[in-house]
């Protein structure tokens, strides 16, 4: 899909609100958000087709220019073929034209960026982990999500009601004034919008291009490095020497006695058996969803903590320094791994980046995963060669100086700040500075959406192709990417 690019003065937000379907509408529901898994498995299977034949056919001795063509994963590619699909597969035979189009235009998005994934993590062109090729969607594990981009998608002007193409109006669970008043000032303007069925709810998020002045925060030349932990959730020192604690409030542990209790209750219920057909009981049902009541209020309670704990250190320091965690493989500790989970190491900074970016304009500066904040001495600078992580109190052998471990480390990622803006190359800017790691050859940050095909093309030869064009070189583009499948 083309990626939206705001106005000057004007942000892209997100607005999520709960909803309360009725029966019928949540049956609608169900059934819209199913088609996007269908539309993906149809993608993947029709253009996984192509590979295999292929594959046999050069079993049989059949040269390259003998062999089926590549079958084309772009998403135009995807809707046209889905469109001659669609009338005569039986998969979708007597239901398709139930739901509105945009639900399986979902699901071949999904499935053009999957595979768009899979073939630059096999060039090299993708960081992280390996990318295998895309499977199929199973339909008890699958997430039931929807986009609607086009057609009627607005906010009433009651406040407590929501229109959606194809599904008509919903009420919603809670007020929606926090967006309808921008968007009768003129001040917001919605994009599209996702539903969701996560946590037993159905949820439904605006994008909107909202008007938003930004906000001066209370101290902007003091600096704030951010020590982040298990046992206290956060310890920030600011560049005037001032030290806070932020106790971790470790929602997941105080649950953890009647989540075992509720567990142990379904346990004894009679449960569905996939090998057998056997169907779940009502009391089954019943226990599964009271367990999953405290599995949703821990998720409530920690995105709470985590909004409140965030938006207070964005609106009062000029500069936030926080650490570059490895935290996929802090979680390969099983000693450690549920208590970083439930800290949401990983969702702290990501909060922060948007929230200092978007609402302040102030810095955010990652230091780098290599840096010995826990093992400098934040008085005078020496450097200790090994500081186990039992060891809770700081002991300077040059200057003496006794603090504690975290504060310690606190201090000398607030001093970082200073590194950053004389360029010293300690510490880099998330925002500007270049990534430290470059695994097999990655040049650019992951896309979460495709990029402007003008742009594209632009980059690649200087001019705008027509639009044919564009998708016979895209096309061409993926077959190359797949010589060495």
């Amino acid at each position: 899909m083309k990626k939206f690019r705001p106005q000057p003065g004007f942000q892209v937000q997100a607005f999520r609100f709960a909803l309360d379907p009725n029966a019928s509408q949540e049956t609608a529901l169900r059934s819209h958000c199913g088609a996007p898994r269908a539309a993906y498995n149809w993608a993947v299977g029709w253009v996984t087709a192509s590979w295999w034949q292929r594959k046999a056919e050069e079993t049989y001795g059949i040269a390259e220019a003998g062999l089926t063509e590549w079958r084309p994963w772009s998403l135009p590619s995807l809707r046209k073929a889905f469109n001659e699909a669609k009338h005569t597969d039986s998969r979708f035979a007597g239901w398709w034209e139930e739901n509105s189009k945009e639900a399986y235009s979902t699901g071949l998005a999904n499935a053009a960026a999957a595979f768009d994934n899979y073939a630059k993590s096999k060039q090299g062109k993708r960081r992280g982990r390996r990318m295998g090729s895309p499977r199929f969607k199973s339909k008890r594990k699958a997430r039931l999500a929807c986009r609607f981009t086009t057609g009627t998608i607005r906010v009433d002007t009651g406040g407590r009601h929501v229109t959606l193409p194809r599904l008509g109006m919903i009420r919603t669970h809670e007020p929606t004034v926090k967006l309808l008043g921008r968007v009768q000032a003129g001040t917001a303007r919605i994009l599209s919008a996702t539903v969701r069925h996560e946590r037993g709810r159905w949820f439904v998020s605006f994008q909107a291009e909202v008007r938003r002045d930004l906000v001066r925060v209370a101290r902007p030349d003091v600096a704030v490095g951010i020590d982040l932990g298990v046992k206290t959730l956060a310890v920030m020192a600011d560049s005037t020497g001032e030290i806070r604690t932020v106790t971790n409030p470790k929602h997941y542990d105080a649950a953890l006695k009647r989540l075992r209790r509720a567990s142990r209750t379904m346990s004894r219920r009679r449960g569905p058996d996939r090998r057998t057909g056997q169907k779940p009981s009502r009391r089954w049902e019943k226990a599964n969803a009271q367990r999953n009541n405290v599995h949703h209020r821990v998720a409530n309670l920690r995105e709470d903590a985590l909004h409140k704990l965030t938006t207070a250190v964005t609106a009062e320091y000029g500069t936030v320094v926080v650490e570059d965690l490895n935290v996929a493989g802090m979680l390969r500790n099983r000693r450690l791994a549920r208590r970083i989970a439930d800290a949401g190491f990983g969702e702290i900074r990501r909060r922060l980046a948007y929230k200092t970016r978007q609402r302040h304009a102030t810095r955010l500066v990652a230091a780098d995963r290599w840096y010995p904040s826990s093992k400098t001495c934040s008085g005078c600078g020496a450097v200790k060669a090994k500081l186990p992580l039992h060891i809770r109190t700081y002991e300077c052998d040059a200057c003496n100086l006794v603090i504690d471990r975290d504060d310690n480390a606190a201090l000398n990622l607030a001093a970082l700040a200073v590194a950053c803006t004389t360029g010293t190359g300690v510490a880099g800017d998330q925002d500007t500075a270049p990534a430290a790691s470059n695994p097999r050859g990655a040049d650019r940050k992951t896309r979460a959406t495709r990029p402007r095909r003008k742009a594209e093309a632009g980059r690649a030869g200087g001019a705008t192709l027509p639009h044919q064009q564009q998708t016979e070189t895209r096309d061409r583009t993926q077959a190359e990417a797949l010589t060495l499948w």
